[in-house]
């Protein structure tokens, strides 16, 4: 009974005859799905995010870059400015999410060397939470973003000069005499080609095992 359920998830196997003889029909969905663990890899040393504060009294602006699971440049400037308005430390965000990212990276990278060896649609299960987190990340990001601009310290120095407002997560946005410019990095523009590659995977795959799952079914 267990191996009959294993053999459902993993669907039929491919024989070395087959598969050479339909080197490309078999080989380009487990291809595929070898270049986007390669993209999540690297993409977990680059960066995700970018933020540029520019201000009369910064004339190069201030700079900041979240990697995976730290934070890097200007933070402690753009902090002291932020105090001002009453907004909360940026290394207050997102504590959890720096924590866990790596290893929910490396999670998926293991996630999709099991989704190639699955030959069902049960390895589409495994591949749609990494070709979502792009979007995860920044919806993650702006909620971050919403709270800490609408949660204005009130005893702050300038807290009756500024009203509760909602810092942009990406493009050009600002409050006063402060501009922001938020751009992806690196990193999350990795991710997001390897999200594009993951459903153009899923549609080989398809293609390649939909038939014979179908034909095992007919057998049985």
């Amino acid at each position: 009974m267990g191996a009959s359920i294993v053999d459902r998830i993993l669907g039929p196997r491919v024989g070395p005859q087959e598969a050479v003889r339909h080197s490309l029909r078999y080989g380009t969905p487990g291809f595929l799905l070898l270049v986007a663990r390669v993209l999540l890899l690297v993409s977990l040393f680059m960066p995700y995010w970018h933020m540029e504060l520019q201000a009369p009294q910064y004339p190069g602006g201030l700079h900041m870059t979240a990697y995976m699971n730290t934070l890097a440049g200007d933070v402690a400037e753009i902090d002291g400015l932020n105090h001002y308005i009453g907004m909360r430390s940026l290394y207050e965000a997102a504590k959890l999410e720096r924590t866990v990212g790596v290893f929910f990276m490396i999670a998926f990278v293991v996630m999709l060397e099991l989704a190639a060896y699955i030959h069902t649609r049960w390895a589409a299960l495994l591949v749609a939470p990494v070709a979502l987190f792009p979007a995860v990340f920044l919806i993650d990001l702006h909620l971050w973003m919403r709270h800490f601009g609408l949660n204005l310290d009130p005893t702050a120095p300038l807290s009756n000069a500024v009203k509760p407002f909602v810092p942009t997560a990406l493009g050009k946005g600002g409050i006063g005499q402060f501009v922001t410019i938020a751009t992806p990095g690196a990193g999350l523009l990795l991710a997001a080609g390897a999200s594009a590659v993951l459903i153009v995977a899923l549609f080989f795959h398809r293609r390649a095992y939909l038939p014979l799952v179908r034909a095992q079914g007919a057998r049985a």
